[in-house]
């Protein structure tokens, strides 16, 4: 399944499982939140059921990493924290990127970064809400950490969001006021429960992804974490079925 725009040809997206993705866009190739451990446990209590679908070695370069938070594992496992190395710029969340360091960067809430490419002059990255779970950000926070989204914008090149671990719809219509129709929506998914909120929902679930990308008018969507860790509680089926009942799925791009 694939969307038919041909703007959307200018961006592509690629998913290796979890919510690791590459994105190519104005030249430069973007990583979303780098999973690349084999499965198993970590002491956290979350479990890797499956491996990405490449190594770290196997990526042809990465120019920035938009790494939604650090505290998680299914976001940043050890092999992700080791790729970060050898990255020039990574961006995230401001407690994120204390803890990281090196060429980690704060993004807060509607600040952006400018960087040069080689094919789109300058690309703007706008660091956007991201709430990972249900109620206010002063009480989620302390609990679950800070969360951000991307919005990738160039003159003439399509707007990329890329959600992060975002629970809400709130912030999804905050983002489309300001930026929407967006292009191509990176969507993280998978019904996430944990007992860190006593199995409420940490992330989207498949139907409120579905009414994301309306909200959005987006003309591709890709999900993305909703694979390959045993707490994501909704797969590829729910999203299919999701998003044919909202009479979307011409929009979706799945691997």
């Amino acid at each position: 399944m694939a969307a038919s725009d041909p703007s959307n040809r200018e961006v592509t997206v690629r998913v290796f499982g979890g919510p690791t993705a590459l994105i190519r866009y104005g030249g430069l190739h973007f990583l979303t939140d780098p999973t690349f451990d084999p499965p198993g446990g970590y002491p956290s209590g979350l479990t890797k059921t499956a491996p990405a679908a490449i190594t770290p070695a196997e990526l042809d370069r990465v120019d920035v990493v938009l790494l939604s938070h650090d505290e998680h594992d299914d976001n940043l496992d050890t092999a992700g924290r080791a790729l970060l190395a050898d990255v020039p710029l990574i961006l995230t969340t401001p407690g994120g990127a204390v803890r990281l360091g090196g060429t980690a960067r704060p993004l807060k809430d509607w600040e952006s970064v400018e960087l040069c490419c080689p094919e789109a002059g300058t690309i703007t990255v706008t660091g956007v809400p991201a709430l990972h779970g249900p109620g206010a950000r002063e009480d989620l926070e302390p609990v679950v950490g800070e969360v951000v989204g991307f919005v990738l914008t160039a003159d003439g090149l399509p707007t990329v969001y890329v959600s992060g671990d975002n629970a809400q719809l709130g912030p999804v219509r905050e983002i489309a006021d300001r930026f929407g129709p967006v292009d191509t929506a990176v969507l993280f998914a998978g019904a996430v429960r944990t007992p860190l909120l006593d199995g409420q929902l940490l992330t989207l679930d498949s139907a409120q992804a579905a009414e994301a990308a309306r909200v959005l008018g987006a003309r591709r969507v890709v999900p993305v974490h909703f694979d390959s860790w045993a707490h994501f509680t909704e797969g590829r089926e729910r999203l299919v079925d999701a998003f044919t009942a909202a009479g979307l799925i011409d929009r979706v791009e799945l691997a």
